[in-house]
């Protein structure tokens, strides 16, 4: 075999290995990310099963599950604190819609993540947001809220931060927010 094709072998084939590598290094990662947050999954998970059979005293379900139209594979379970009768004809959002809220966010087991007391723009304590712009698991809750409904809300993992360390977030954190709709922005310049 002449050195040139050789060489042009050779070349070809250490490029390929190249290529390689990162692919391996970066399955590496991932691995070693998964086995960190084992033991963070199992609990995650095994909070989500007993939140999900949750129930009442009289034994009917605490939660109403959500599943968006748009994704037939995600959910929300939603439990309502105040009588929504009372919330009746009051304006839901939309998908494009910025809304005023006010609410507080939390990990499986009780440990704080956030809070709207911590905003003071545009109110102090009021956090706005476009729906559009947030976890799917907010827009999935939201959308279904009319102003003035106060919920808890839970978010599986899948609908919020994923399987990846986001923003400080765990891979596969379930979250738990209590939520109050304040006020939907400039609601009649959204598109209908």
């Amino acid at each position: 075999m002449p050195i040139m094709r050789k060489f042009t072998i050779i070349t070809l084939l250490a490029a390929a290995a190249m290529c390689l590598l990162p692919a391996c290094n970066e399955e590496d990662s991932t691995a070693k990310l998964n086995n960190a947050y084992e033991e963070w999954y199992k609990k995650n998970k095994a909070w989500l099963d007993e939140e999900v059979k949750r129930t009442n005293e009289d034994g009917s379900p605490y939660y109403q599950t959500v599943i968006p139209d748009w994704d037939p594979n995600a959910y929300v379970l939603i439990h309502y604190f105040n009588d929504r009768a009372e919330t009746e004809g009051n304006l839901s959002p939309m998908y494009t819609s910025t809304i005023d809220t006010r609410y507080w966010c939390g990990y499986y087991d009780g440990t704080p993540l956030d809070s709207s007391t911590l905003v003071t723009d545009p109110a102090p304590g009021i956090f706005r947001c476009q729906l559009s712009g947030v976890i799917s698991g907010w827009a999935i809750a939201m959308e279904q809220m009319r102003v003035g409904d106060t919920a808890e809300v839970v978010i599986p993992y899948q609908q919020a931060y994923g399987t990846s360390l986001t923003a400080g977030v765990p891979p596969y954190s379930n979250l738990r927010y209590n939520i109050r709709l304040v006020d939907i922005v400039d609601y009649e310049k959204n598109p209908k």
